[in-house]
């Protein structure tokens, strides 16, 4: 099986060992991945802020690079969701079809076509699984189509599989961090009250480790652990890892001091 691997702009500079691990983890399970090297963003930051025409000469390219490639798989809930659910906008016919049916996340891609029932490895750790709009509303990403699930997920059942991890049960799993691209910009107040009510539902229920099928909540909530310690005087609450690397064998990282 080949499948092409899509990295969303956000993970290639900033996050890159994430596209590294969503490699690995597709080696691993024989898929036979090729990266296509021209590929640029899929244009979500500029649909998000109401730019169109911006956005629509990046879906075109997103296309005419990917559309013949029998799989698409890309370790970010909302980039899948903007070709999939919002690229009807942008782009018709055979071209969008294609893309619509081709184009998974990563989670999903090794549970729903790969078939995956048993992970390999350890991670002897107490875990805390956020959920991300993008995911859990747009993707449906529990497990029926036809209603949300936030206590059972495919990423939730992905870490399941993994021998020692132990994962924290939240009080409100479905609930948004906040991030959602520009809002975080210009709502900047409500976004971060959003979060630090995630981090702290987190904290709560024990979590050593925070993760995510999207490294933009991550990074979101990451930074709002890292301020928060930094103004206590004190090491962060919770480590943030993505799923990909939790999958990929990544042991969690460790507190380094002056890195807060």
């Amino acid at each position: 099986m080949q499948a092409a691997l899509f990295i969303p702009c956000y993970i290639d500079q900033f996050y890159p060992d994430v596209g590294l691990a969503t490699l690995e983890v597709l080696e691993r399970h024989g898929v036979d991945v090729v990266y296509p090297e021209a590929q640029t963003c899929c244009g979500q930051p500029m649909a998000n802020t109401g730019c169109v025409d911006d956005t629509r000469p990046l879906a075109e390219h997103f296309a005419a690079l990917f559309g013949n490639y029998e799989y698409v798989v890309c370790p970010s809930g909302s980039c899948v969701a903007m070709v999939r659910n919002h690229y009807s906008h942008l782009l018709h016919g055979e071209v969008l079809e294609r893309l619509q049916s081709r184009v998974f996340e990563l989670c999903e891609f090794l549970l729903d076509v790969l078939g995956v029932q048993h992970w390999e490895g350890s991670f002897p750790y107490r875990v805390g699984l956020h959920q991300s709009c993008h995911g859990l509303r747009e993707l449906r990403l529990g497990r029926s189509s036809e209603r949300m699930e936030p206590d059972f997920s495919k990423p939730r059942q992905l870490l399941e599989m993994i021998d020692g991890l132990q994962l924290c049960e939240l009080q409100r799993p479905d609930e948004c961090c906040g991030f959602g691209g520009t809002f975080a910009v210009a709502e900047e107040a409500v976004s971060c009250m959003m979060g630090r009510d995630r981090v702290a539902d987190h904290v709560r229920a024990g979590a050593e480790v925070l993760t995510a099928a999207d490294m933009s909540c991550l990074m979101h909530m990451d930074g709002l652990i890292r301020r928060q310690a930094r103004d206590r005087r004190s090491q962060p609450e919770l480590r943030v890892m993505h799923i990909a690397q939790i999958l990929a064998g990544r042991p969690a990282p460790s507190f380094e001091p002056g890195r807060h």
